[in-house]
């Protein structure tokens, strides 16, 4: 079969005004970007038309390093409700250049179910990434700069809280010294960069409503305290107005289309794992204006991106899904299930079957929420059909509909089936009213302490002396009321990447807490999960080339 890139170029794009104007959004309201891509402004969207449509969120079984493709469901759905006669419009994230350069090479989907142009997408679309590092960046310049300049009149931070951050995988720059040198280079003082996915500069543009709310997030974004235990903030230094027309543009949602010529909306693109990981509100809410369904996909497993698109996202913005996709695979459960990595394209049927612990699991989980879960098997080309057999058997004894989903290798029409069950799911018996996991009236800690238990199944909590010194800042605060976005490993329903499977009953650490005073989130550190991660051995960079012209490598 042709690589990613491959058929992403054998495809004939529509001018991207002729995808606008089959969805009903004027051309002279666009911001092209080329020919196949376009900003949309936001005063488009439509309340009304919202409320109306069906929101549908795609998530997964907790991921392996062989792959689940929740992207390729997401755009394989939204091929095959097009396929059917449908009004589908799909509402995803951005790549990050780290993990395109990284372990992943690329993040538009897949095969015969991408988002295009793919290697625009994936390299630096539209600038969006580029205005969230700038933004964040100019703050921390700003901060520098606001103490080199008032030191003489005795001001001085005590601790400082914001990063600077880099859309590129560096270890290197984890931790660092600024302003050595000679008095004039600034104070030296210790520093740190995260990638750009996980800036709060990030989680402000995907939770705001408006350019507004937007400003007033950057106002209130807490920069650190002062020497006589003061909170600082952006709007102390009163630059909140220019980081906003830093971002002004990238406030905006792209559009551009899939494989078939499908809409979609890709914007933001905060990582599950160290951050809230959902595409931002506002393309969201553009999406159901324009489709009567609309997929949207939360970063790995259930446990992290769903649990925060439900705890944080819904719990915000208003918005319920009707159905979530849970996508498993046969080679994720045998992982799950023992199998070393090595040997899951092997036959394994117990291997399944002690997977199945980890599906069961999310479906558990997602349930608490009111959640109709349909599960949808995201196909390879060497799966064994005895073995599909064995999950979709498994899935009707829990009373849970089933799919395939073959559209990497046929586009809409391997897509058909999940779409057809996935509309009269629809149809036949919705997601209840959305149940949240705690109450804005509990205290941080019983918030982290219910996700732990509720939805990870530890035992117990620990926090380190440094989270408690922060959970003591908090309480007493309008910081108490806010939700929790925990950091943590994808690999692991714990904080330890290689317990796999369903574990339960273990101690679950919190060794820091930041908070996302802009972001209105408290984020708690967990275990060894870093904010800044680094390239592996062999980096896809190794693979990336230009030949003839055109860029090789992406998948």
């Amino acid at each position: 079969m042709k690589s990613d890139i491959e058929i992403a170029r054998s495809i004939n794009l529509l001018p991207i005004t002729e995808i606008s104007g089959k969805m009903g959004i004027p051309s002279d309201a666009l911001e092209p970007y080329g020919k196949y891509m376009a900003k949309v402004p936001s005063d488009l969207i439509d309340e009304e038309k919202v409320r109306k449509s069906k929101l549908i969120l795609v998530t997964a079984i907790t991921p392996t390093k062989a792959g689940i493709g929740k992207t390729t469901v997401s755009v394989g759905l939204a091929l095959g409700l097009a396929k059917t006669g449908r009004k589908a419009v799909a509402a995803l994230r951005e790549p990050s250049l780290g993990p395109c350069f990284g372990m992943k090479g690329g993040a538009a989907g897949g095969g015969y179910a991408q988002v295009l142009p793919m290697d625009k997408i994936n390299l630096h679309f539209t600038g969006d990434f580029h205005a969230i590092t700038s933004a964040n960046n100019m703050i921390s310049a700003l901060l520098d700069n606001y103490i080199y300049q008032h030191q003489s009149e005795g001001f001085g931070m005590k601790q400082i809280l914001w990063k600077r951050v880099l859309d590129v995988n560096d270890r290197s720059l984890r931790h660092i010294v600024t302003g050595l040198g000679p008095h004039t280079n600034g104070v030296p003082q210790e520093s740190g960069f995260d990638i750009t996915p996980a800036s709060e500069i990030m989680a402000i543009l995907c939770l705001s409503k408006d350019v507004n709310d937007l400003r007033r997030r950057v106002e209130n974004i807490l920069l650190g305290y002062t020497l006589d235990n003061k909170p600082f903030r952006v709007k102390d230094m009163g630059v909140a107005g220019a980081i906003t027309a830093l971002l002004l543009d990238a406030m905006k949602p792209n559009l551009v289309q899939t494989t078939e010529g499908t809409p979609a909306f890709i914007h933001g693109g905060p990582f599950a794992n160290i951050a809230h990981g959902c595409n931002s509100i506002i393309a969201t809410k553009m999406a159901m204006t324009y489709g009567d369904y609309v997929i949207t996909e939360a970063g790995f497993g259930a446990d992290l991106g769903a649990e925060k698109f439900l705890d944080i996202k819904c719990r915000k913005s208003g918005l319920s899904p009707s159905l979530t996709i849970l996508v498993a695979t046969l080679r994720g459960l045998k992982m799950h299930g023992g199998v070393p990595a090595d040997r899951i394209a092997e036959a394994s049927e117990e291997g399944v079957r002690k997977g199945f612990s980890n599906l069961d699991r999310h479906i558990e989980n997602l349930r608490k929420y009111g959640q109709t879960v349909l599960v949808c098997f995201n196909k390879f080309g060497d799966d064994r059909d005895e073995e599909i057999r064995m999950v979709r058997e498994h899935c009707a004894s829990l009373g849970v509909p089933f799919a395939l989903n073959d559209a990497f290798a046929k586009g809409g029409e391997g897509a058909v089936e999940l779409a057809d069950l996935v509309v009269e799911t629809i149809d036949r018996n919705p997601s209840a009213p959305l149940k949240f996991i705690y109450e804005d009236s509990d205290s941080i800690e019983a918030k982290i302490g219910k996700v732990a238990r509720e939805i990870y199944r530890a035992e117990s909590v620990e926090f380190s002396q440094e989270a408690r010194k922060m959970l003591a800042k908090i309480e007493g605060t309008e910081y108490a009321s806010f939700p929790v976005c925990i950091a943590k490993t994808q690999y692991s329903f714990s904080q330890d990447p290689k317990k796999y499977g369903a574990p339960e009953g273990f101690t679950f650490d919190i060794k820091d807490i930041v908070i996302n005073a802009g972001a209105e989130m408290i984020v708690a550190i967990a275990g060894d999960i870093i904010r800044m991660p680094g390239l592996p051995k062999s980096p896809q960079a190794l693979r990336i080339d230009v030949v003839d012209g055109q860029i090789d490598g992406l998948s």
